[in-house]
Parts: C-alpha cells; sequence; structure tokens
C-alpha cells in the first residue's frame, strides 16, 4: 500500500503553471479543450453560410429553407438527450473517455455531410440522411461542451481559471469565423456552378481532419487531477445512472440558477452570431456581404477581448463580470439596435460594443459553471443544465426573432427579447455564489466557506 497521501497525490498531478513542465501540460489542455469546441462550432458556422447550397442539394422545391433550417434546428433538440446520457458516463469513467467518443462522433458526422448524394441521385434518401448526421451531431455536442469546459476548469490553476478557461470560448468564435470565412473564401474563388456542384462540400469535409487532430490532443492527456484524486480516494461510486440521480435529487438549486443564467447567455449569443447576418439584410438591407463583413468584425473583436476579461475574472470574481455585462445589455440594447438600423459603418459600430458587452459572460463560462457543482456530478450538472436551457432559449432565438419581425415589422423586438432574457438572468445570478480562487477538488459545491475550513483544519505547520 502507497503511502502518498492524496494531498499529495494532487500536488502530483496537477500542472504547476511556474515551472516550464507545468505551463506546457496547461496548454496541451486548452488545446484538447478547444479543439473540440472550435470543431462544434466549425460546423454551425458551414452550416449557417452554406445553407443555399444544401437546400439546393436536398431539399428542392417551395419548402426547400424550411427544410434545411430544421437541419440546424433538430441538432438543439438532440443536446439535452446527450447531455444527460456522456454527462453522468464522463462523472462515472472519466472526461477524457467521453471527450474522445464526442470529437470523433461531431467531426465524422460533419464529414459525412460532404459526401452525401443529393436529392437529384438518391431522392428523399439525401434529406433523411442529413438529418439523421444532425442528430448524430447534437447528440454529441450535448456532451462536448460540457465536458470540455469542465475538463478544462479541473486543469487550471484555481487562482487563473478564469485567465485559462477563457480559451475555450476563444475557440468558440475560431471555429465560427473559421467556418463562415472559409466558405466565403470558396465562394471568391469558384463560380457559382463549381460551389453549386461540388465546392460546398469541402469545408464539410475539413472537419475530419481537424477532429483527428483533437483526439491526438485528448489521448495525449491523462484525466483531470480533480477527478483522479476522487477515483484514488473511492468517491466515485455506482452507475452512471447513480450519478444522474445524485444530481437531481440533491443539486436542484444550481441546476435552477445554472438554466436561469444560461437563458441570458444563448439568447444574446445565438441573436449575435445565428441571427444577426439575416437581421441586418432583413431591415436595412445590406448585403449578403455586407451583412458577412458586420458579423465578422464583431466577433473579431470579441475574440481579441475574451483572454482579457477571463484574466480579469480571476482577480475581480465572475460575478462582477456577469453584473456588468447584464445590466449593459439591460440598458444599451434598445439604443444600439436603433443605431444599427442607421446604416453599415453604424451597424459596425452597434454591433461591435454590443459584442462587447456579451464577451464578460462568454469568456467566464468555463471558469463559473464547472464551480457550480462538485466534483462526482459536475459534468452531468454543467451538460443537462447548459444543454436543455440553450435547446429552449438559445437554438429557438433566432427562429422567435425572425417570426416577430417578420410578422410584425418591429425591428427592435431582438433587443427586447434580449433585455427579457438579461432580467431572467439577473434574478438567477443573486444566487450564485462567487467562486473565483476556489478549488474545485472534493465531493461538496466549491465555496471560499468550504476552502476556509480546509484551511483551518491543517496542521498550523502546513499552513506557515
Amino acid at each position: 500500500m502507497s503511502d502518498t497521501t492524496p494531498a499529495d497525490t494532487y500536488e502530483q498531478l496537477a500542472p504547476d503553471p511556474e515551472s516550464p513542465e507545468g505551463r506546457k501540460l496547461l496548454h496541451k489542455a486548452i488545446g484538447a479543450s478547444a479543439i473540440g469546441n472550435a470543431t462544434e462550432w466549425y460546423d454551425y458556422g458551414v452550416y449557417a453560410a452554406a445553407s443555399v447550397y444544401l437546400t439546393q442539394a436536398f431539399f428542392p422545391g417551395d419548402f426547400g429553407t424550411i427544410g434545411t433550417m430544421l437541419g440546424f434546428a433538430v441538432s438543439f433538440v438532440l443536446r439535452p438527450l446527450g447531455g444527460m446520457i456522456w454527462g453522468p458516463i464522463g462523472d462515472r469513467i472519466g472526461r477524457k473517455s467521453v471527450l474522445a467518443m464526442t470529437i470523433l462522433l461531431i467531426s465524422g458526422a460533419t464529414a459525412l455531410i460532404g459526401l452525401l448524394p443529393t436529392h437529384a441521385s438518391i431522392g428523399v434518401w439525401a434529406p433523411i440522411l442529413l438529418i439523421l448526421l444532425r442528430v448524430i451531431q447534437g447528440f454529441s455536442t450535448g456532451g462536448e461542451y460540457g465536458g470540455a469546459a469542465t475538463f478544462m476548469a479541473e486543469y487550471a490553476p484555481d487562482n487563473k481559471r478564469g485567465k485559462y478557461g477563457s480559451f475555450l470560448e476563444f475557440g468558440t468564435l475560431a471555429g465560427f469565423c473559421g467556418g463562415t470565412a472559409f466558405v466565403l473564401l470558396l465562394q471568391l474563388g469558384l463560380t457559382d456552378s463549381q460551389m453549386d456542384q461540388w465546392g460546398w462540400r469541402i469545408p464539410f469535409l475539413l472537419a475530419l481532419p481537424m477532429g483527428l487532430i483533437g483526439l491526438y490532443l485528448r489521448s495525449q492527456m491523462d484525466d483531470t487531477p480533480v477527478f483522479q484524486e476522487l477515483e484514488r480516494e473511492d468517491e466515485i461510486k455506482g452507475s452512471a445512472w447513480t450519478r444522474f440521480k445524485d444530481l437531481l435529487v440533491n443539486y436542484r438549486r444550481p441546476i435552477l440558477t445554472m438554466f436561469g443564467m444560461v437563458i441570458a447567455l444563448n439568447v444574446a449569443n445565438y441573436t449575435l452570431l445565428a441571427y444577426q447576418p439575416t437581421y441586418l439584410q432583413n431591415t436595412i438591407n445590406l448585403t449578403e456581404t455586407s451583412a458577412s463583413v458586420v458579423n465578422l468584425i464583431g466577433q473579431l473583436v470579441m475574440m481579441l477581448l475574451i483572454p482579457f476579461f477571463g484574466w480579469w475574472s480571476d482577480s475581480t470574481g465572475r460575478k462582477p463580470m456577469w453584473w456588468g455585462s447584464l445590466i449593459g445589455l439591460f440598458v444599451l440594447a434598445l439604443p444600439l439596435y436603433w443605431l444599427m438600423g442607421q446604416g453599415f459603418v453604424w451597424a459596425i459600430l452597434a454591433f461591435v460594443i454590443l459584442g462587447a458587452l456579451y464577451i464578460p459572460q462568454l469568456a467566464t463560462i468555463s471558469a463559473t459553471f464547472p464551480a457550480m457543482f462538485p466534483t462526482q456530478v459536475r459534468y452531468a450538472g454543467f451538460a443537462i443544465s447548459y444543454n436543455v436551457a440553450t435547446a429552449a432559449f438559445g437554438g429557438t432565438a433566432p427562429l422567435v426573432n425572425d417570426a416577430v419581425v417578420e410578422n410584425t415589422d418591429w425591428n427592435l423586438f431582438p433587443a427586447v427579447y434580449m433585455m427579457g432574457a438579461c432580467a431572467i438572468g439577473m434574478v438567477a445570478l443573486l444566487f450564485l455564489k462567487e467562486t473565483a480562487g476556489c478549488s474545485l477538488r472534493g465531493t461538496e459545491i466549491p465555496s471560499r466557506e468550504n476552502d476556509f475550513q480546509e484551511l483551518q483544519q491543517k496542521p498550523a505547520e502546513s499552513r506557515a
């Protein structure tokens, strides 16, 4: 029997950010986490940018656009189911094993879209196969994001979790921007006929090497030090179903708190990232290219700001970041959407400001949400709460905004909808405990009170 204590074991496993080896391990953890998120959002970016070609290839006829949008929406419907299955499994067998499966399924399903025969070749089977692949992609995404955020949070040093965790969201925007930009480059380099026939397939095929790179990076990592510590202490007991029941019975408050915060987060997210090009084209009559330029400029600014706000949250706390973002969007959404309607340059300015107000939420997801649950239900708690709220309010935000604007000509409705979501988020935020700098170890919900009690229990010489 080893005489190594659990504390010593954790210290040996956890990377030291002050040493070259520790920094290298943390950089590998960032890469292993972010590549899956980038692949996931690359798929969304490509699918949205190539929607015209997908409609022609798979849904010819009067209802073609509806079919293509169904393909986009169905992945959100399956995300909660994916979270309910992958999350408890990840809490039972480990984060690394589940993340290896999800990135393979996401990248494989995306790449296969690029190989599908069209409606002209196999008839109705073409759209059926497309929807099936989107189902697989959505189901896998339900486990990918919560697992990647948990993996990154549990690897990061407690006092730098915001800094390191922000790079996961950097991958989100990088993937979405990369997918959109790649389709735009192909449109500029190929003829319309080439894009219609085969050019649209290329971006989907690129997802496979991205997924294989991610799989390689994840295969080079051990599971998180926090999870390994609980395994060695024999605290991970029972089945995945046990983890699921434990979560629902004992952790309803953090589930509901996260649910409310994710409503605010993802109504803003999908309004600004997914719906914005359509809004700009329909309300101020920007061309497709001009709308894409507005979006890309705003997203690039957001990418630059993400690491700064993540780093800042380590010193000021997560709650001040969220309060500033929610209040800022609530107060300024209406005037900024009015400004957006005044023309192309004003649209860029307004969108950049909206993005900057939103980023404090996005930048701190990986530092805030995993810390709301203890280790043995962390993956499941994050995956289920996040994905149910995203499916109900995030993925539907473009549809709700478009339906109201189209039927009422109320062009400022997206701002009002965002304000309502922010109000819900502010109510939920009242119940969030500040966890900046708190340890994620153990079977209790992380808190400063728990850290203080643990410190007091240590021998005086170990605290000196």
